[in-house]
């Protein structure tokens, strides 16, 4: 455990001193020369003992040592579907585990109308976490943007950590997610002026910066009215229906795509000689025979005694609130099973501006931080 030790605190000194970029090329560091041996068995232990955050930056900053550390961490590195980890910004893309929810919260701040996403490090409500993504609420004549970021301190869509957006119609009622790269290698960017190359940068022309279109959520008119809970219908683009079963795949993210890059000067992990869409993508294009994942909100029970609508969200929910909802597989994905039983996102209030997040697989962080901001909105039709 000794040397393990000494690599974790060198591998931070050593960040500082790593590769060089010269156009193409790249000058290796003094550690580079390290036995291939040795080293994957150093990193391999450090990526096992390091399981949560804070600690965890420790395998990040082995990831930017150098090109054959880079390598090897990517190989060791197992995505949040198969680890239940989150380690790089692009875990925020890809779906979470099979198995179990991935609990975050949501931090508001009204003054500013911004979002902020965190991974919870305990069991503990109140925290500080692992801070994910954050989004800002712009609101426009016929419509609002939730613009989402990887830095709290810059949300604006000309960043380069600019992730991707959710925009409602001017009722409220219906949204759509907006990823900025590719989701899968068949999807169709959604032309716009919003569509410009961010800071006005020649991007690859294989990976064009835009908006593609992911997720489409509709709230129905709450005949209830204030008392009863809002139905939503959430149809994911870009995930196939076959997905929630034994076996099904979801298209997974691998790397950010070009414009990215430029976000994570310190860690050349990101950085790639080619930025095809089929090289930043895996998992199944969505057919149409297979159709879409369609989630919807479990339906709560009426409790006499409380004389309210009631979810049983374990322990993770303490506020009643109108904002407050469980995704499950619609029956619409075909006949009912066991999966679709499971709660695939769930959202509540736990506080004034304080909210939980838990979500699995087929979804991201990012769809899932999306899905749960339009719960945000204010709904003209259906209050």
């Amino acid at each position: 455990m000794g040397i393990i030790r000494s690599m974790r605190s060198r591998s931070h000194r050593v960040v500082q001193e790593q590769e060089e970029c010269v156009g193409d090329s790249m000058r290796q560091s003094c550690w580079a020369n390290m036995p291939q041996e040795l080293l994957r068995e150093v990193l391999l232990r450090i990526e096992a003992s390091e399981d949560t955050w804070p600690p965890r930056k420790s395998v990040v900053a082995c990831a930017g040592v150098c090109r054959s550390w880079r390598q090897i961490t990517k190989d060791i590195v197992k995505t949040p579907e198969l680890s239940s980890k989150i380690t790089f910004p692009i875990s925020v893309k890809q779906p979470g585990p099979r198995e179990n929810l991935l609990r975050c919260f949501i931090k508001r701040n009204r003054s500013t109308q911004t979002y902020y996403l965190f991974l919870s490090l305990t069991n503990t409500l109140a925290e500080d976490g692992k801070f994910l993504l954050a989004a800002r609420k712009c609101r426009r004549p016929t419509c609002t943007d939730y613009i989402i970021s990887l830095d709290a301190d810059d949300m604006s869509k000309g960043s380069n950590s600019y992730v991707g957006k959710l925009r409602s119609n001017f009722l409220g009622t219906k949204f759509t997610i907006y990823d900025s790269q590719p989701p899968h290698s068949g999807a169709r960017i959604m032309k716009s002026r919003s569509t410009r190359l961010v800071n006005l940068k020649q991007v690859s022309p294989k990976v064009p910066t835009g908006n593609y279109p992911v997720a489409h959520i509709s709230y129905e008119l709450n005949v209830l009215g204030s008392r009863g809970p809002r139905r939503m219908h959430c149809v994911m683009d870009s995930i196939p229906a076959t997905a929630i079963e034994a076996g099904g795949v979801a298209p997974t993210q691998t790397e950010f795509s070009l414009n990215n890059i430029d976000m994570f000067p310190s860690f050349p992990f990101f950085r790639s000689k080619s930025n095809r869409v089929e090289n930043t993508m895996s998992g199944p294009l969505v057919d149409q025979k297979d159709g879409m994942l369609v989630l919807k909100n479990k339906s709560p029970r009426w409790h006499e005694q409380l004389q309210c609508w009631c979810l049983n969200f374990h322990g993770r929910v303490t506020i009643a609130s109108v904002k407050n909802f469980q995704l499950v597989a619609s029956a619409e994905n075909g006949p009912a099973g066991p999966e679709h039983d499971k709660i695939i996102l769930q959202f509540g209030k736990v506080g004034k501006d304080l909210f939980t997040m838990d979500y699995r697989y087929p979804i991201s962080a990012f769809q899932a931080f999306a899905m749960c901001l339009s719960s945000f909105d204010t709904k003209i039709a259906c209050e």
